[in-house]
């Protein structure tokens, strides 16, 4: 029997937004091929944006292909326009190092680095940080048409706040990092997210142009809620791969509550089970469809944490919501004072950035102690609310934190 050819993996499971040309399905399977896939290093953990990238050359690298992962440590001293309305932060060549050992660490959950098609990274600041301007000009920049860049989505969206020519070369240093790849590595193609197509489609015209007619591009569907909106935003921000940034357990109760209507998304998008597995999991509407979101939070916490952190935040989740299991994996946080104010706790366990805002949420009946509601702003916790040594605090419905004394 032949091995399914990864480009129908990827369609079946939803990721394939838009590819350049309908020969790439050929290409891969017929021949093992190398690929690349951008990260910028503007941050020392990988978030759940990345998620999808990761699982992309996961399956591609399952199924034979090479995977090359390009860290833009060259193109982040510029940061990429796309989806910008301001121009990023420049970095230094030390936080950008910093942040690539970061990115290798947790990269090998997904990827294998070692055999014939083991994955390389590799560092764009190695080669475009010593280009010679006036010959990258001629050789590169003469193949563009500023026309052409002004059009694309990229651009546009910064236009009437004002593009610098700075921010416009970033299009031309991507492409030509997808040249110098398919000169070094013999990469034939290029993934990104659907909101790279511009500068994907630069780098597969740039070296078509030069004469090659084997330069390929694919974009994937972004992580989005059935409403358009980005998942991964919590109320501490995004959500990181890095426990020390996002606990398990808070990772674990993101995928527990999310809609409904998204679990049969996120079964398909970044677990690796089965897709017959995941229609089963799916095909309810009423309550059986909770079932379905506990397997999919322990699947993606098990691939980021591993099984036992899996296995501690699924009790912790039992326990608090179905009474029983361990609490030990809730996010806890050890007093030094048990004599001290629920405002003051508020703000320190993080439920609120401010006292102000810590007394809206308990006049507005969002704070519970141990199961009571709070309705006094100056209440004082005191060593009955400690009962076994600990206190749950609850924001809401489903955020929880442990008081230790």
């Amino acid at each position: 029997m032949a091995k399914e050819n990864v480009f129908d993996i990827l369609m079946e499971r939803g990721y394939i937004e838009q590819t350049t040309h309908e020969e790439l399905r050929e290409l891969l399977g017929k021949e093992k091929v190398s690929f690349y896939i951008g990260f910028d290093p503007t941050a020392d953990s990988l978030h759940i944006g990345h998620f999808i990238s990761l699982m992309v050359a996961s399956q591609m690298q399952k199924a034979g292909h090479k995977p090359i992962i390009l860290i833009g440590g060259g193109t982040a001293t510029i940061g990429d326009p796309s989806g910008k309305t301001d121009m990023r932060r420049m970095m230094s060549r030390e936080e950008i190092n910093h942040n690539v050992e970061c990115f290798k660490k947790q990269m090998s959950k997904f990827l294998n680095f070692e055999g014939e098609n083991g994955a390389v990274i590799v560092n764009n600041a190695d080669w475009l940080l010593d280009l010679n301007f006036v010959e990258f000009m001629r050789d590169i920049g003469s193949l563009f048409s500023v026309n052409k860049m002004l059009a694309a989505e990229c651009y546009k969206q910064r236009m009437e706040r004002g593009l610098t020519f700075f921010e416009l070369g970033y299009m031309l240093m991507q492409s030509y990092d997808f040249l110098h790849l398919y000169n070094t590595y013999g990469c034939k193609l290029q993934l990104g997210g659907n909101d790279q197509w511009s500068n994907i489609l630069g780098g597969v015209d740039l070296i078509r142009r030069i004469g090659h007619s084997d330069s390929f591009g694919l974009t994937f569907k972004l992580l989005t809620t059935k409403e358009g909106k980005k998942m991964g935003k919590t109320e501490k921000g995004a959500l990181w791969l890095d426990s020390k940034k996002t606990s398990p357990y808070e990772f674990y109760q993101y995928w527990r509550n999310i809609a409904d209507e998204d679990v049969k998304t996120v079964l398909s998008l970044i677990t690796f089970l089965p897709m017959e597995e995941v229609n089963c999991l799916c095909e309810h509407s009423d309550e059986r469809i909770n079932e379905a979101k506990k397997v999919a939070a322990f699947e993606i916490t098990k691939l980021i944490h591993g099984e036992e952190e899996a296995l501690k935040a699924q009790n912790a989740s039992q326990a608090l919501f179905e009474g029983n299991g361990s609490l030990e994996s809730i996010p806890t946080t050890k007093l030094n004072n048990v004599d001290i104010s629920i405002l003051d706790v508020i703000v320190k366990i993080g439920f609120a950035p401010s006292k102000g805002q810590s007394r809206i949420l308990i006049d507005q009946g969002g704070i519970t102690l141990n199961g009571e509601k709070i309705t006094d702003t100056t209440y004082l916790l005191s060593e009955k609310d400690f009962k076994d040594g600990y206190a749950i605090i609850r924001k809401g419905k489903k955020v929880y934190h442990r008081l230790e004394k």
